[in-house]
C-alpha cells in the first residue's frame, strides 16, 4: 500500500512506496504484477529523498529507544524497506505485503543492495493477518491505512505490535501532485484540479466498498490517543522536481496521466478527454513527451505516535 499506484488518491501516482504502495488487494489477483512491479519501484525511487528525510526525522526523535525491528506495512516492491534498513543499521526490517510478486522484488532488491541478511519479507493479508508480523520498535505504514475498512481497529492493531517506547509512522494525506501549469495552452485551464475532484470521488467509492468499512474523522492525533498512542508530531516532506524533468521522472508523469485517462475518462467531458489524448500522444508537440514545462511537485504528510 505504500506504493499506492493503483488507486488515484493522495500521491498514488508517485508513491513507489503508492507505497507509494496499498496495492489494491481488494481488486483481486487479476493485476499484472510483473508489469506493475517495476513501475512501482521506479516511482518510489523518485521519492527516496522524501522518505530518507522522514526516516531520519524519526530516528532523531528524543527519548526513542534503539530501533531493533521495523515493520513496513504494505511494503510494495521494497524500496522503503531497504531505505529503512540503511537509516536504522542495527535493525531487522520486515516488509509486510499481500502480493507475493512484490515481496519477491523486495528480496531481490535487498540482495542487490547487500541488505539480504536484514531485510526479510512476510506475506500477509492486511489487516486480518497483521498479528503474524510480530513486535516492532517502528511501524511504518505508508498510504496503507486507507485501504483498510476499519481504520481505528487497524491502528489499534498497529499499537498492539509496538514495543514500549515504539513509534508508529503513519503516512496519510499531504497534497496532491502537480505536473503542469494551470494553463497549458489548449483546453480549459485547471485540468489537474478537475481530475482531483473525480479522483476524490473514486477514492470515496473505494473506501465504501472495503469490507467492514467505517467512517472516521481523519484527526490522526486523536485516533492515536484513542488507541493508546501518544502523538509525537506531524511533518510534511516535499518532492520538488522542477522542469526540465529527468527521463525517469518524465516517464512517471506520462504513465500517471495515461492511467488517469484510462480510469477517469468516462467521467470527463469531451474537451478534457481531447486534452488528455494530446498530452499522452508521444508525437504531439504539446504532449508530455515533448513539453519543457512539465514538473513534479507534491507533499507527503507523516503522523507519528509513540507507545508508552
Amino acid at each position: 500500500m505504500s506504493n499506492d499506484t493503483v488507486h488515484g488518491h493522495h500521491h498514488d501516482s508517485s508513491h513507489g512506496q503508492r507505497h507509494e504502495s496499498g496495492h489494491a488487494r481488494h481488486h483481486g489477483s487479476d493485476l499484472d504484477w510483473d508489469a506493475i512491479g517495476p513501475l512501482l519501484e521506479k516511482n518510489a525511487e523518485l521519492s527516496t529523498g522524501q522518505y530518507t528525510e522522514a526516516a531520519r526525522w524519526i530516528a532523531g526523535l528524543p527519548g526513542a529507544p534503539e530501533v531493533r525491528r521495523v515493520l513496513d506495512i504494505g511494503s510494495g516492491p521494497g524500496v522503503v524497506a531497504c531505505l529503512l534498513a540503511e537509516v536504522f543499521p542495527e535493525a531487522e526490517v520486515v516488509a509486510v505485503d499481500g502480493t507475493p510478486a512484490l515481496l519477491e522484488r523486495t528480496r531481490d532488491r535487498a540482495k542487490r543492495l547487500g541488505l539480504g541478511d536484514r531485510v526479510t519479507t512476510l506475506h500477509a493479508e492486511l489487516p486480518d493477518e497483521l498479528d503474524r508480523a510480530g513486535e516492532a520498535d517502528l511501524i511504518w505504514a505508508g498510504n496503507a491505512l486507507h485501504h483498510m475498512g476499519d481504520q481505528r481497529s487497524a491502528l489499534a492493531g498497529f499499537a498492539g505490535l509496538l514495543r514500549p517506547g515504539g513509534t508508529l509512522a503513519l503516512v496519510e494525506g499531504g497534497l496532491q501532485p502537480r505536473h503542469l501549469p494551470r494553463d497549458i495552452g489548449f483546453g480549459r485551464p485547471g485540468l489537474e484540479e478537475r481530475l482531483d475532484v473525480i479522483q476524490a470521488e473514486t477514492f470515496e467509492q473505494m473506501r465504501a466498498d472495503l469490507p467492514g468499512t467505517k467512517r472516521e474523522t481523519e484527526n490522526w492525533a486523536a485516533l492515536f490517543t484513542a488507541v493508546g498512542l501518544a502523538p509525537q508530531g506531524t511533518r510534511s516532506f516535499l518532492l520538488d522536481l522542477p522542469a526540465p524533468l529527468t527521463e525517469a521522472a518524465r516517464d512517471h508523469v506520462i504513465d500517471n496521466f495515461t492511467r488517469r485517462h484510462e480510469s477517469l475518462g468516462e467521467r470527463l467531458d469531451a474537451e478534457d478527454n481531447a486534452v488528455l489524448d494530446r498530452l499522452t500522444d508521444p508525437e504531439d508537440p504539446a504532449g508530455l513527451n515533448r513539453r519543457t514545462d512539465t514538473f513534479l511537485l507534491l507533499a507527503r504528510t507523516f503522523h507519528l505516535g509513540r507507545k508508552a
